[in-house]
């Protein structure tokens, strides 16, 4: 019986990436590697491992195993001044297959099979797993590590394999994974390695102030909307929540424009989906696909960029329809809106609660939620019951409440007031949750405090999963489409590492292949295609209001959404896009992916722009960091940006958790307040400052030389 180990595939893809990366950035690496210091090297060794930990020479035992896997790893060796030892390594692991490497070492040193066995006889290096009557082949690269358990016939078998067990190229399967294992490791300190030097040696890179923790990016949802503090809160007439509606919209498409502008900005969410993705979390079985390499990173990028075009269409949709309510007088067409947007509400409650699941699932409620294996998309599920966690940790018990598929919109309303209620009487429990929790649990209580606002406004039906559903069936379509073409894109030239995105032209290039890929494969570019969906579901509504006004019954019942055509065939739908292309006047997309680097504010006021406030030094200083386009820009501390605000007259109003309203004063002649949420950590950094910066810059028209000292 045959049986192809996932390490296997694992040790394999990620030697494919190596080589494609040292064959790309192999000379640069070299360069870098020679001018660094002593420190500088250390600093880049330390950069890749867990807590910066490394071996400090080769009998280094603090690591336990380490020290027998990967010796040569270490700073003595690695980093002596001068040394070029780990060009050395990295050009033999990178250049050479991986049949070669179980051979040879680098620089005449034992090669892994060698190596792995030494380290048995002399070090008791032990698998964890016997695996018996099982064997291991490295005959050649085609079956490299293929392993064999023998079923009958034992000491036949055995005859058969001597030749090779004496040429060294079979092994009991318990060395072989030792050896895969070993070959793993280096594949992967090697590849990060290349990452981090770059990162230490790039002198073009863009706001290289990005997040620190690699598998947990920092990030930033200034949130829009808060949740009512109230469990009965008050009716909320239409028109602010319009208005509310619309403050959510804006604050996505600035978003998206930041994303497709800012290579900062677009590099901390693509590593956030990569790192966040379902393949890393155990399924029922307790598996993990190997999905730390570079072929993952063109679908993060994927999906980064088309979570964010798609969220932004949702709420666009969302203003439409409650627009279109407000002028709505027929019974029967107030029913169709109102039943389309209770689906539309419901999307992105799901897509909220899918995305708290994923961050959730890799961070800190990872033994609480599996993959399940048997579905297409990795669809993740609570395991074991939440309700164990009451005492012991009830933030994690509130937070798996909100995960479950039971879980709807009206009853997240209480796990959210749990958690409310749990981080003003406990602070120091927010922070726990990291930046990614934060921010997603964040955008679940934005939506979820819309729908119970909607609820008590207006009739709203539940959703209705069997009637046709105008925006939800479109944007499944989309998504389906562009699934089935993800395959097909591959951006490493631009994104492999991610932090390429950093150097000039590659994030911008990368957008570029991304919409003609799409524009190739799907008739029309990305931003069109959702610009398009969201006119031709207000065109059936508006077809739907024609036909209800012409309805005579007194007594006219919902007419179900499915009575609408069917829909059209993929082939039918690409090449009607096509011919659509051809005759679509020269305007961009209000969703555009590529976009000039900088974009029209039209929606800042002039007067406001010209205006010059005088302010304290402390003032100043806070807003000449927050408006800096320095690559060296730092951070702004929480506190600090409120007290600037404050000396402006701004009132600080708290609402929801982080969620905070800077109402301006009489004095400055500004109509609107904004909605910022306190980041993690009460610190503004990186993207965050950018993104606060165009929120200001939008609303406010201010500018760096808005503010002088008094």
């Amino acid at each position: 019986m045959m049986q192809y180990a996932s390490s296997i595939e694992a040790v394999k893809e990620l030697h494919s990436d190596l080589c494609r990366k040292y064959k790309r950035h192999g000379p640069k690496v070299q360069q870098i590697w020679r001018g660094l210091s002593q420190a500088q090297r250390t600093r880049a060794m330390k950069a890749g491992v867990a807590e910066g930990i490394v071996l400090r020479h080769a009998l280094d035992y603090s690591l336990n195993n380490v020290c027998k896997f990967t010796p040569e790893w270490n700073l003595r060796d690695i980093t002596a001044p001068s040394s070029d030892f780990f060009l050395d390594l990295l050009e033999h692991r990178a250049t050479k297959t991986l049949h070669e490497q179980y051979i040879d070492g680098c620089n005449g040193r034992p090669g892994d099979h060698e190596h792995i066995m030494e380290m048995m006889r002399t070090r008791n290096l032990r698998p964890a797993n016997p695996f018996k009557d099982c064997y291991s082949l490295f005959i050649d690269d085609q079956k490299y590590g293929q392993s064999v358990r023998i079923l009958k016939d034992h000491n036949e078998t055995l005859a058969a394999l001597a030749p090779a067990f004496r040429a060294g190229l079979c092994v009991p399967q318990s060395a072989g994974e030792l050896i895969i294992t070993r070959q793993i490791y280096m594949c992967q300190l090697l590849t990060i390695m290349i990452d981090d030097v770059l990162d230490v040696g790039s002198t073009t890179r863009s706001q290289q102030k990005t997040p620190p923790e690699r598998a947990q990016p920092a990030s930033a949802a200034l949130s829009t909307l808060a949740v009512a503090q109230s469990s009965k809160p008050g009716k909320v007439e239409l028109p602010v929540l319009v208005a509310n509606a619309i403050d959510r919209k804006s604050f996505l498409d600035e978003y998206l424009g930041l994303l497709c502008t800012e290579p900062v900005v677009l590099a901390h969410e693509v590593n956030l989906w990569f790192f966040s993705r379902p393949e890393l979390v155990a399924d029922e079985r307790g598996r993990i696909l190997p999905a730390l390499t570079d072929r993952y990173i063109s679908s993060a990028f994927v999906e980064a960029v088309h979570s964010a075009v798609n969220t932004a269409a949702i709420w666009n949709y969302i203003c439409r329809l409650l627009e279109l309510l407000q002028g709505a007088t027929n019974k029967a067409h107030r029913a169709t809106l109102l039943q389309e947007i209770s689906n539309v509400c419901h999307l992105e409650y799901n897509r909220a609660q899918s995305m708290l699941k994923r961050h959730l699932a890799t961070s800190i409620g990872s033994k609480w939620l599996k993959r399940i294996s048997n579905s297409s998309d990795h669809r993740l599920a609570v395991k074991g019951d939440p309700e164990l966690l009451t005492r012991e940790n009830p933030q994690l018990h509130y937070l798996l409440r909100l995960c479950q598929n039971e879980t709807n919109a009206q009853k997240a309303m209480h796990w959210v007031h749990k958690l409310d209620e749990l981080h003003r009487s406990h602070p120091s429990e927010r922070e726990v949750l990291g930046s990614r929790v934060a921010d997603s649990l964040c955008d679940l209580a934005i939506i979820v405090s819309f729908i119970q606002s909607l609820s008590l406004s207006v009739a709203i039906p539940p959703i209705n999963r069997k009637k046709r559903q105008f925006f939800a069936s479109g944007a499944a379509e989309l998504g389906a489409e562009l699934g089935q073409i993800k395959a097909k894109i591959d951006l490493t030239d631009f994104a492999a590492p991610i932090d390429n995105l950093l150097e000039p032209g590659m994030a911008e290039n990368a957008l570029k292949a991304l919409d003609q890929c799409i524009l190739d494969n799907m008739g029309t570019k990305m931003g069109f295609l959702y610009e398009d969906l969201i006119a031709d579901c207000t065109l059936r509504l508006e077809d739907r209001s024609i036909k209800d006004k012409a309805d005579q019954q007194a007594k006219a019942e919902f007419i179900p959404l499915s009575s609408e055509p069917a829909a059209l065939p993929q082939e039918a739908r690409v090449e009607g896009r096509k011919q659509k292309e051809k005759t679509r006047p020269a305007h961009s997309s209000i969703y555009e992916i590529t976009r000039p680097a900088e974009r029209p504010v039209e929606d800042v006021k002039t007067t406001e722009s010209m205006q010059t406030l005088t302010v304290k030094p402390a003032t100043a200083e806070t807003f000449y960091a927050l408006f800096s386009r320095s690559e060296a820009r730092g951070s702004v501390q929480w506190t600090a940006f409120e007290s600037a605000m404050a000396d402006l007259g701004f009132s600080i109003i708290p609402e929801y958790g982080s969620v905070y309203t800077f109402a301006p004063p009489s004095n400055l002649d500004l109509q609107k307040s904004i909605k910022l949420h306190r980041p993690h950590q009460s610190r503004i950094e990186g993207h965050q400052l950018l993104f606060l910066a165009s929120r200001l810059t939008r609303n406010y028209g201010w500018t760096s030389s808005t503010f002088q000292v008094a």
